[in-house]
């Protein structure tokens, strides 16, 4: 059994539009995780001092409770 490879360099044209595709893809990303952020903030910032202590945070530090993922504190 033979298989073949093909490859279609992107030059030009394509490699514009794949760049074009890639950054849109990129902000779409990007603008869903600090929407999505952003609401889980919202959501801690409604709740009383009594249940945000339920969950072991405090009302000055539910930014680094959201981010806790991408910073080590």
């Amino acid at each position: 059994m033979a298989h073949t490879i093909t490859h279609i360099p992107e030059t030009g044209l394509r490699a514009g539009l794949a760049g074009v595709f890639r950054s849109v893809g990129r902000g779409m990303v990007s603008y869903m995780e600090r929407r999505s952020r952003a609401d889980e903030i919202a959501r801690l910032e409604a709740m009383s001092d009594a249940q945000l202590a339920q969950l072991g945070i405090s009302r000055n530090t539910i930014p680094a409770y959201v981010f806790r993922d991408l910073f080590y504190i």
